[in-house]
């Protein structure tokens, strides 16, 4: 198969997902008022992205994820840094951090509403706190594991560690400091998503989602859905071809 052709193998499995959501449809699966057929979807979809209240909660949603992914990084990145380049400092608080990265982040909901209560904030702040642990290991990991041949090297033509630090350690950790930036970014964005359900909001695509559920207006929540996993995506593709600007290097 030629490399052009390789452009369309994903349209294979949109095709398929199409075709299996048509054939549940008119098999009737589930009642058909819940399962509406995909043009349906699609139609409430454009509506909405074109000048509907979608396109208003979109933007919010956008904002809110893209605000705790800046905070998450100005924050993790440089302690990540730190944690690093210090590995029994790291080990000292190994633990903790693995503590908080392993509990789910809606369990932290009522404690940020006490401190911050219901508003941007509270969504804000506890999407950056989820993104922020997964930044900060990832960083420090990356530091840890700068290769050491490198930095021998560098020490060898007599770098100081200051250069050793700037120009080696800190460029070998990139690709995994993106990858933690990515990670982080697809769990700011749903953790907002969930916020919006259920901390009192009154906009963003989550409470677009649980509106259209509870008035049962099945298309509506459906464009909803696919606005939020299209903004994942798309979000997810800009760090990828960032990365691939700054970090072309990675793994030679």
């Amino acid at each position: 198969m030629t490399k052009t052709s390789d452009r369309y193998l994903p349209l294979i499995g949109v095709a398929g997902l199409i075709l299996f959501w048509y054939v549940g449809y008119w098999v009737k699966i589930v009642d058909p008022v819940l399962l509406p057929p995909p043009h349906a979807a699609a139609m409430a979809l454009w509506k909405g992205m074109a000048g509907g209240n979608l396109y208003s909660d979109f933007l919010v949603t956008v904002y809110r994820t893209l605000a705790a992914i800046s905070i998450a990084a100005v924050i993790a990145i440089p302690l990540g840094i730190l944690l690093g380049a210090n590995e029994r400092l790291y080990r000292s608080v190994e633990f903790v951090i693995d503590f908080f990265r392993s509990t789910p982040a809606s369990a932290m909901f009522p404690l940020f509403l006490v401190i911050f209560g219901v508003g941007d904030r509270t969504k804000i702040f506890v999407a950056a706190f989820g993104a922020m642990l997964v930044i900060l290991f990832n960083v420090a990991y990356g530091v840890m594991n700068a290769r050491k041949t490198r930095i021998l090297a560098a020490k060898i033509m007599g770098a100081s560690n200051w250069r050793i630090m700037k120009d080696v350690v800190l460029m070998e950790s990139l690709p995994q400091t993106f990858v933690g930036l990515r990670n982080g970014i697809s769990l700011a964005l749903v953790i907002v998503v969930v916020a919006e359900m259920f901390i009192g909001s009154v906009n963003g695509i989550g409470n677009r989602v649980f509106t259209a559920q509870q008035m049962f207006e099945m298309p509506d929540m459906y464009a909803a859905i696919f606005a939020a996993g299209a903004l994942g995506y798309g979000m997810n593709i800009v760090f990828l071809m960032i990365e691939k600007s700054y970090v072309h290097w990675s793994g030679k």
